[in-house]
């Protein structure tokens, strides 16, 4: 362990604020690109490695690796450019091979684009892919349970909505929440899709409903979980129940931006902190992961982190419907043995844990 080519991250710019303050640290001290401009060259950029990245275990031991922007449009994650994002993120696992990696992790629309379908990338016989998914859905876990805690309240008391059922991080949710919650209401665009998944699911002494009305299905939710494929966040929760507790662990993420329900909490889930630390050269922290608690990223990403400092260099997650509580127990353990672990609850306007823990204070009065 140790190599510069320990592993790679894929990733893609979550709005277009990013991509501008990417392209502006890698020219330099040149004039910032014109908005109108950059919404003309980012389409025709190649996918490429902006930043070297190292991250240390808290047992001692350093992996090192690289970020690879597939540069991948914001305004261009709709099923219309699918063929065209595909070449993108093919190309950027070329890099990534290229560079050496032995691990590489999809983050965000890339694992979605790719979701069972690895054997679409090129192949090395020294390279694993992983979609990086089990680690998001681990950590997803972690912050339901970290803040029904902090609200005072219990799982197995809860009804829990998991929007975005039938994709690969919320089915994932699903089963492993499923025994441990007293209703489920499961909702997505294909119905087919989710009934077959809450037949699956039966049996284990929950309540379960599925739906693709997402207000309706909400109104019934004291806990819910965005986990949906989305082109933008264009998720507006109308009528949520007094007290709901939501997790937004899409990547880009599925609620509008600055949703906020009067008597409810909003975190961003899926993410995860190395308390070892991790640095990247040249230093865009705060493009890259503009969260207001230090070494905090996705947990797709921290994936190909943790399993290059365990050393397990294979394709841990392989696509939608394969992740089981036992792989996602296996995975926390190895993160949690590198000092990967649930940061502080948070969303775009800071912590939340107290606005949390004030909840059932204010559906009392």
């Amino acid at each position: 362990m140790g190599s510069s080519g320990d592993f790679a991250l894929i990733g893609h710019p979550e709005s277009w604020g990013a991509a501008a303050a990417v392209l502006s640290a890698l020219r330099g001290r040149q004039p910032p690109i014109p908005p109108q401009d950059l919404h003309e060259i980012l389409p025709w950029l190649p996918p490429r490695t902006v930043c070297r990245v190292s991250v240390a275990s808290t047992r001692g031991s350093t992996a090192h690796g690289v970020y690879i922007d597939s540069f991948i449009p914001p305004d261009r994650l709709e099923a219309r450019f699918l063929r065209e994002n595909l070449a993108r993120v093919r190309e950027a696992a070329k890099y990534a091979i290229r560079e050496g990696a032995r691990i590489v992790t999809l983050g965000g629309f890339s694992s979605i684009l790719l979701e069972g379908k690895l054997d679409l990338l090129p192949q090395h016989p020294a390279t694993a892919f992983t979609t990086g998914n089990t680690l998001t859905v681990a950590l997803i876990i972690r912050g339901m349970e970290r803040a029904t805690e902090v609200a005072g309240r219990c799982l197995g008391t809860s009804s829990l909505l998991i929007i975005g059922a039938s994709g690969d991080v919320g089915s994932g949710c699903a089963c492993c929440l499923a025994p441990r919650v007293k209703r489920l209401l499961l909702c997505a665009r294909n119905l087919d899709r989710l009934q077959k998944l809450g037949a699956q699911l039966m049996g284990l002494g929950t309540e379960i409903e599925v739906g693709t009305d997402v207000q309706q299905l909400a109104a019934k939710a004291d806990l819910i979980v965005c986990a949906a494929s989305l082109a933008a966040p264009t998720i507006l929760l109308e009528g949520v129940a007094p007290g709901a507790i939501i997790c937004d662990a899409g990547y880009p993420k599925n609620l509008q931006p600055g949703f906020a329900p009067v008597h409810g909490a909003v975190f961003f889930g899926g993410l995860g902190q190395a308390t070892g630390g991790f640095r990247l050269d040249p230093d865009l922290q705060g493009i890259l992961n503009p969260h207001p608690f230090p070494n905090v990223a996705h947990g797709c990403l921290l994936e190909g982190m943790a399993l290059a400092l365990e050393g397990r260099f294979e394709p841990f997650s392989r696509g939608r419907g394969l992740i089981r509580a036992s792989r996602v127990d296996e995975i926390w353990e190895i993160a949690l043995k590198h000092g990967l672990t649930l940061p502080p609850l948070f969303n775009a306007e800071g912590s939340v844990e107290e606005r949390i823990s004030n909840l059932s204070l204010e559906v009392r009065a």
